[in-house]
């Protein structure tokens, strides 16, 4: 299912609070976004239980359960961990992994609320989730008689909500101070074939093994790690970031004279990286016409551009990123910057 609209993670809670409680929900999103946590923090919330059911491990008798013989008749008992007196969040994860079967045996339930002679007590909550076909991740077609059944929510990747989450729940620093200059990083798509992608779960497993190494990790280790949990670009910049940490060695340095742009072979990596964040502080820097230029930003301008002529020195690779138009071929710098740095790069490399 393709997303018309797109919630964020902290906007969820007060939609469920007011759907949820009255209606199905299905919740969709891309693997490693929280999708699970979220359905989890919002049942604590409410005082409930979660009680979880992945579609990928069940068959149709672990959720109407098995016959057995009452006064003669047959009758189905559902399996203790769903049939509770008390009112729960029933979170079906993974319910359109599930086989057709299984996802038929969920009709009455999500619609009615009975499995067999048990009814989910009032104020019991249902909560489904899953990847979408785009994701490359297991999914399976969704009858429309299932889809008709529930209300549908999609949930995208908000780097604002998790930093904030991060701040507090002890993600190493080394993984907040990355994102908050790179948040374009906290998300990937996922790839079409088998390799880590960049995620908010990724990032977390990061964090998690950095805090288990510690900070006098070799940068053998560190890259393995990166390469492990996220896109090898994005496992690269980290790296390389680190690196900027251990030795001082940042933008802001450069921009002010106080170090110059790494030349040696074995800093490629940081120069590419630094690179790529003197791109991102262009477009969060510079407005989008020329009469909106403030003094200070018109001496960064002027410092930026004899900052590309020296990077073009050392690598034309590196420089051209720093400029370059978006995938589709979309200029992301304001296209009067453009015209001087045309115009006065000439001039700048003669003065060298």
């Amino acid at each position: 299912m393709q997303a018309a609209v797109t919630v964020t993670p902290d906007q969820l809670p007060e939609l469920l609070l007011h759907v949820a409680v009255v209606r199905p929900v299905f919740l969709w999103g891309a693997p490693g976004i929280g999708k699970s946590s979220l359905v989890r923090t919002f049942a604590d919330s409410l005082g409930l239980d979660c009680v979880t059911l992945l579609g990928t491990q069940l068959a149709p008798e672990d959720l109407i359960g098995v016959p057995q013989i009452v006064d003669d008749r047959s009758r189905f008992a559902p399996p203790e961990l769903i049939a509770r007196p008390q009112p729960y969040c029933l979170f079906l994860d993974e319910l359109n992994a599930a086989a057709p079967e299984v996802q038929k045996s969920f009709y009455s339930l999500i619609l009615d609320r009975p499995i067999g002679t048990y009814e989910l007590p009032a104020g019991s909550v249902v909560i489904g989730a899953g990847n979408r076909a785009t994701d490359n991740a297991l999914a399976r077609p969704m009858a429309s008689a299932l889809v008709n059944r529930m209300v549908h929510l999609h949930l995208r990747a908000d780097v604002d909500y998790w930093l904030t989450w991060a701040a507090n729940n002890d993600i190493h620093p080394w993984v907040l101070r990355y994102l908050t200059q790179r948040p374009d990083h906290l998300w990937s798509a996922p790839p079409k074939t088998e390799a880590p992608f960049s995620t908010p779960r990724g990032w977390h497993m990061l964090s998690d093994a950095l805090h288990s190494c510690g900070d006098d990790i070799d940068d053998t280790t560190l890259h393995v790690l990166a390469s492990g949990t996220l896109t090898l670009g994005h496992a690269s910049g980290f790296r390389a970031f680190v690196k900027t940490i251990r030795h001082a060695y940042d933008l802001d340095a450069v921009l002010k004279g106080d170090a110059s742009w790494p030349r040696e072979p074995a800093d490629r990596d940081l120069l590419y990286f630094l690179s790529e964040t003197m791109r991102a502080r262009l477009i969060k820097e510079l407005p989008g016409a020329r009469e909106h230029v403030s003094p200070s930003v018109r001496r960064f301008v002027l410092r930026a551009k004899t900052l590309l002529v020296e990077l073009a020195e050392i690598s034309v690779e590196c420089a051209q990123l720093v400029i370059a138009a978006d995938a589709d071929g979309v200029p992301v710098l304001p296209s009067w910057f453009l015209i001087e740095v045309s115009r006065d790069m000439p001039r700048l490399a003669a003065r060298r």
